[in-house]
């Protein structure tokens, strides 16, 4: 088994009680979330999503849904 790491951070309270309120209905612990953000960041070489200071960069959230629609077919 790989080795582990004790890794602490300080974030808000408040943002952390509504982030681990998601994380139970999706079955997973917080160290599990941070544990998949941080693969998605190792094989992505990258942030797993678009981190900018210009948001007009971003894709609607409509155009979004029908890009998805497009590629995955509508459910």
């Amino acid at each position: 088994m790989a080795s582990s790491t004790l890794f602490r951070a300080r974030v808000p309270a408040d943002r952390l009680k509504r982030a681990e309120k998601i994380f139970s209905r999706l079955g997973i612990k917080t160290s599990d979330a941070f544990n998949m953000f941080l693969a998605q960041v190792e094989l992505r070489k990258d942030m797993p999503f678009a981190i900018t200071t210009n948001p007009d960069r971003l894709i609607p959230t409509a155009d979004q849904g029908k890009i998805w629609d497009k590629a995955l077919g509508e459910y």
